[in-house]
């Protein structure tokens, strides 16, 4: 399944580690996961807040059940409170499977010879789309609104690098 919403991009993994601590660790904890999330952290509305729950799930941070959320387990030591259970090695893995788009990203800013801004990866989706989503929708959709978050993402969570006015693909790390 992949999963469509993304948020803007924190500065840092922290932000994501504090909603995550925030999501109630059973189903049925509190009644509203959306109203919870927003008294607990910065998140200023219960869009914002649906919109981080959905991302959650794609990380696979939460667990929907029963139409309700809960955090899931990440670390081995089971303690999802625990700051290293958020791996970005494996928080990246995740996004590029299951975030709508963002392997096609990051695999446009592996191809690249240099960095390429947001319309040009916009423009690259663009091409890229099947003819068969061209004769259905009568034209390509790629949001460069969304292009540019899923980029900030990548950023994130060491996917990709930011080089001026662009993006490339991170160094290969050792």
């Amino acid at each position: 399944m992949r999963f469509k919403p993304v948020p803007e991009q924190p500065a840092d993994l922290e932000t994501v580690e504090t909603v995550h601590r925030a999501l109630p660790a059973t189903v049925g904890e509190v009644d509203d996961c959306c109203a919870h999330l927003v008294e607990e952290t910065a998140l200023e509305d219960r869009d914002e807040a649906a919109t981080w729950l959905t991302f959650l799930r794609a990380l696979e941070l939460a667990a929907e059940e029963s139409g309700s959320f809960r955090r899931r387990e990440t670390g081995s030591s089971g303690d999802a409170a625990d700051p290293a259970a958020l791996d970005r090695g494996r928080l990246g893995r995740a996004f590029r499977a299951r975030v709508d788009g963002a392997d096609a990203v990051c695999a446009a800013l592996e191809k690249a010879d240099e960095p390429l801004t947001v319309a040009e990866v916009a423009d690259g989706l663009r091409d890229d789309r099947s003819s068969d989503d061209r004769r259905r929708s009568g034209r390509p959709r790629v949001d460069p609104g969304r292009t540019e978050r899923l980029l900030g993402w990548a950023v994130l969570l060491g996917l990709a690098e930011r080089a001026g006015d662009g993006y490339r693909a991170a160094l290969a790390r050792e």
